[in-house]
């Protein structure tokens, strides 16, 4: 049984006090409310997860963070007479009631209005008063008020709550041009007609419908326009550095300022788009050709990588070698791109002694791949519907970011709990398995110390693995940062690494919602921790083309087309500057006016080895800071998929398994 009251604790200790609320009658209340009464039954275990859950009619509670955030920025004061638009649930009433006067709450749907109330009444919260209506014209009767909370994100503030403020009143509201990415704004009537609005950062609300908020088509009712600023794509275009084609002689020219630094970390906005494989090719081709770089590490599993090095390397493919790259997503490494830089690495390690070559190693040396496939195995024979939950959770980038129903549905089903044991020991075999071939493969910095330890932490691993979320992310980039680490050490003090993986992994996750929302960190910023001035981290995105992804985990590659870059996002201020391409370094003694402006959350666009393009908005973009990720930005307007090998890409006279295994 979940000890709920500790749990209340930790959530208002850990993911409310420590990131910044400090009123303490806000995390009084946080500590008071029960959470777990305001979530759908079988939710309770994860109330105190600082996580939206879905509550129904396509609603969620907000996370406790930003109920803390919203409440703390209303600056209640006992007495104070608060309006709630956007009840749903009744948890942020509930909150504000405990510390208010009296709360009068508006909801837009009656099903979700008749539970919340029923749920003031089991616990005894006799100053709140509810109703159903539109809350975007607020409630006029009982108007003025001292604070004014809105769950639901509006294109504008309404002009009828601002009026229904008394003189001093406080509107917290989600505002945005995106109907599910806003900015929380902070709004203080200081007269009649005069306001001063804050920005508290970006937040994620589903949208206010209603005369003065959207429509239910998803168009603006408001007639106040959102003012786009078109100074910012002008100020970018000023500091870019234009860049050729990647294949061109010179693309990686401008990057000889990072060839000082010890690790280089180059990212990428897909796993699925050629130029930014073409791109990080020629930047690795000049480091390791001209300043001495002694690996790439890629963000592949170790033992496919293993059978890319000792082509590279020169070295005797073993007995019983099988094919590199051979599960989903096979095209992310077997693609035209990877094969030129692979051939490029063994030309280059051919007249060189073995310690002066240069290596191609996976960072994920728990064989991420092998794994799902294993659980999907094993589930789909036991429990397909089990199964069916599991290929979309994995098919995520950051497992529910945007959809927590689908953890709910994952820790509901009896499949899951019934094959846990089964499937964490199916894992630890196949780990121990691809460890003894590992340690077969002479590399010496993999001992049998790094195995033992690696076996040690596999079940605390699988674990997390199986059920997803922060830990097991957060696990997997601290191992990867671990192995590089490992390979740094293995090839001398002086050695120098380049790191290909995806934004979402080199980008520092503090500057990013998995960060700040969710506690998730990564390679890019544990570099940053350790090696500091010495990491280069180096993002890449684009607008449009195309690119290859799957509509599932496990489903055939398809080249999809990227949808053009949304309004206000980081993608769209780089496409409005006009430029195809371009290197804007975003490093201390830059432009610094430009740097601050750019300091602004905005959202961001993710896209792994699956696209979603229905639901993009939900699926693929977060709220991130450019400057706070990236040391420098690579940009890409129009961009087009990789191409996988095939049979007509076979070397005459190499043997079966050539690391692709053509």
């Amino acid at each position: 049984m979940v000890d709920f009251l500790r749990a209340r604790d930790r959530m208002v200790d850990f993911h409310i006090a420590r990131r910044g609320v400090r009123d303490t009658a806000v995390l009084a209340a946080m500590r008071t409310v029960p959470r777990e009464a305001f979530v759908d039954p079988g939710f309770e275990e994860f109330a105190y997860e600082d996580s939206p859950l879905p509550i129904g009619q396509g609603q969620t509670i907000s996370q406790p963070y930003v109920v803390a955030l919203m409440v703390e920025a209303a600056a209640l004061q006992p007495g104070d007479r608060v309006l709630e638009v956007g009840a749903g649930s009744g948890y942020a009433s509930a909150v504000a009631s405990r510390i208010a006067g009296h709360v009068y709450a508006i909801e837009r749907l009656g099903e979700l209005a008749s539970e919340a109330a029923a749920r003031f009444e089991r616990l005894g919260y006799d100053n709140i008063t509810l109703r159903v209506g539109d809350g975007s014209r607020g409630w006029p009767e009982a108007a003025p008020f001292d604070a004014i909370l809105v769950a639901a994100g509006a294109p504008a503030a309404p002009p009828a709550l601002r009026e229904q403020l008394a003189i001093g009143g406080r509107l917290v509201i989600p505002v945005g041009e995106a109907r599910r990415m806003q900015h929380l704004r902070k709004i203080t009537r200081l007269g009649e007609d005069s306001y001063d609005e804050q920005d508290l950062g970006g937040v994620q609300f589903v949208p206010l419908i209603g005369a003065q908020g959207w429509t239910e088509d998803g168009q603006p009712a408001t007639a106040r326009a959102y003012v786009r600023d078109t100074s910012l794509p002008a100020r970018i275009s000023a500091a870019a550095e234009p860049l050729p084609d990647p294949d061109a002689a010179d693309f990686a020219a401008p990057f000889e300022r990072y060839a000082g630094r010890r690790v280089v970390l180059l990212g990428e906005a897909s796993h699925g788009t050629a130029e930014f494989y073409r791109a990080r090719a020629a930047i690795t081709r000049r480091l390791i050709g001209r300043h001495g770089f002694r690996f790439v590490a890629v963000e592949a599993d170790w033992p496919d990588a293993a059978t890319v090095n000792r082509y590279v390397r020169h070295l005797p493919l073993r007995a019983g070698t099988v094919p590199a790259f051979q599960r989903f997503p096979t095209w992310m490494w077997r693609n035209t791109d990877v094969a030129a830089l692979v051939d490029w690495l063994h030309a280059h390690n051919a007249d060189r002694e073995h310690a002066e070559q240069a290596g191609f190693y996976g960072l994920d040396l728990y064989n991420l791949t092998d794994s799902i496939a294993a659980v999907l195995h094993y589930l789909d024979r036991v429990d397909p519907a089990a199964a069916a939950v599991a290929r979309e959770r994995y098919g995520c980038l950051t497992p529910w970011q945007k959809e927590p129903a689908t953890y709910g549905r994952a820790v509901l089903s009896h499949g899951y709990t019934r094959c846990e044991q089964a499937v964490v020991q199916q894992c630890r075999d196949l780990l121990a398995s691809r460890l003894d071939y590992v340690r077969q493969d002479g590399e010496s910095f993999l001992d049998a110390a790094q195995s033992a330890r690696l076996i040690a932490a596999a079940e605390h691993y699988y674990r997390a693995m199986y059920y997803g979320g922060a830990q097991s992310w957060n696990l997997r980039d601290t191992h990867m940062f671990e192995t590089l680490r490992h390979l740094l050490d293995a090839h001398g003090p002086r050695a120098k690494a380049i790191v290909w993986a995806h934004n979402s992994h080199i980008g520092d996750a503090r500057h990013t919602d998995m960060g700040a929302a969710r506690d998730q960190l990564n390679i890019g910023q544990l570099c940053r921790e350790h090696f500091g001035e010495e990491a280069a981290l180096i993002g890449l995105g684009t607008h449009a083309g195309t690119v290859a992804a799957a509509d599932d985990w496990g489903d055939d590659m398809a080249v999809k087309r990227v949808l053009p870059s949304r309004r206000g996002s980081v993608e769209r201020l780089c496409h409005d500057t006009g430029l195809p391409r371009f290197l804007l370094d975003l490093g201390p003694g830059q432009d610094e006016a430009l740097r601050e402006a750019l300091l602004a959350p905005r959202p961001q666009r993710f896209i792994g080895v699956i696209y979603r393009p229905d639901t993009e908005l939900q699926s693929h973009y977060a709220e991130a800071t450019l400057p706070g990720q990236f040391d420098a930005y690579v940009w890409f307007d129009e961009t087009t998929a990789v191409t996988p090998l095939g049979p007509q890409h076979a070397r005459p006279g190499m043997p079966e398994t050539y690391p692709f295994g053509l």
